[in-house]
């Protein structure tokens, strides 16, 4: 048995919740992290399904990427999601934590992952938030394919590796693809840097209709959705995890929690 404070500081000493965003809500944010646990129920977002999921398996912590509580809460009732959610977490003594953009901005964090599925060498943080060279902190990341390849057939790499069943795209531009930025999730404020590196392509989520224009003819932009471009993060709990204590018992929730579906 582990101190719930103790597992999670596996998570920290990779990603330090200081490196969050200001607007952001990582950590533990319900439970005691005094208690007591055998294993950790992982997951990219907390819904009521993966909590039931928690209770059915005796988890008494689940660790996700998005925090559940993110603004303020008014008040906890039974008729809303995040009111049952913390109402059936608190009765079955179950701890949940975060682990948000702390963990984008870590070298060794969600970028990472990302970079390594699409097999990228070379790899770099895009937009460094720090000037300690020693110490890569920041958003996005930037890297290199082995070999060059043509647009399609990124695409078309981009939608094996990561099981997108459809890619929004900017206009083809006919040119050759080696070096790639990316940014998992929510990455449209890192357009500008993808193109002030020299990137042939960005890979990121939830790009609006006007900022593919900011493409203007000088970089391919991909939204590859957000849930599939951060679907490696759950694995990464788990790496880190028992990689520090590999007796601790850890499980990638069976719950598929993409809130997007497609119609092709």
């Amino acid at each position: 048995m582990n101190k719930v404070s103790e597992i999670l500081s596996y998570i920290t000493e990779v990603a330090p919740l200081h490196w969050q965003e200001s607007y952001d809500n990582s950590g533990l944010l319900i439970g005691d992290e005094n208690a007591l646990v055998d294993k950790a129920l992982l997951t990219l977002d907390l819904t009521e399904q993966v909590v039931d999921e928690a209770i059915e398996n005796s988890f008494h912590l689940i660790i996700s990427h998005h925090p559940l509580i993110f603004k303020g809460l008014k008040n906890i009732l039974v008729d809303n999601t995040i009111g049952r959610i913390v109402t059936k977490a608190i009765k079955n003594d179950i701890s949940i934590a975060a682990m948000h953009t702390n963990l984008d901005n870590s070298y060794f964090g969600v970028n990472r992952v990302l970079a390594e599925n699409l097999g990228l060498k070379e790899l770099q943080i895009l937009h460094q938030n720090n000037s300690d060279e020693d110490v890569q902190i920041g958003s996005g990341m930037v890297g290199m394919l082995e070999n060059e390849m043509s647009e399609k057939e990124f695409l078309g790499l981009v939608k094996e590796r990561l099981q997108v069943p459809a890619i929004r795209h900017s206009e083809l531009l006919n040119k050759p693809i080696r070096r790639v930025a990316l940014c998992g999730g929510s990455g449209s404020f890192l357009i500008n840097d993808a193109k002030h590196c020299k990137a042939d392509v960005y890979i990121t989520a939830d790009i609006k209709y006007h900022d593919f224009f900011n493409a203007d003819n000088e970089i391919l932009i991909i939204d590859a959705g957000h849930f599939e471009t951060e679907q490696f993060t759950k694995q990464l709990f788990a790496d880190i995890i028992l990689k520090k204590n590999p007796n601790f018992a850890v499980q990638i929730s069976s719950v598929k929690t993409n809130s997007v579906h497609y119609f092709v």
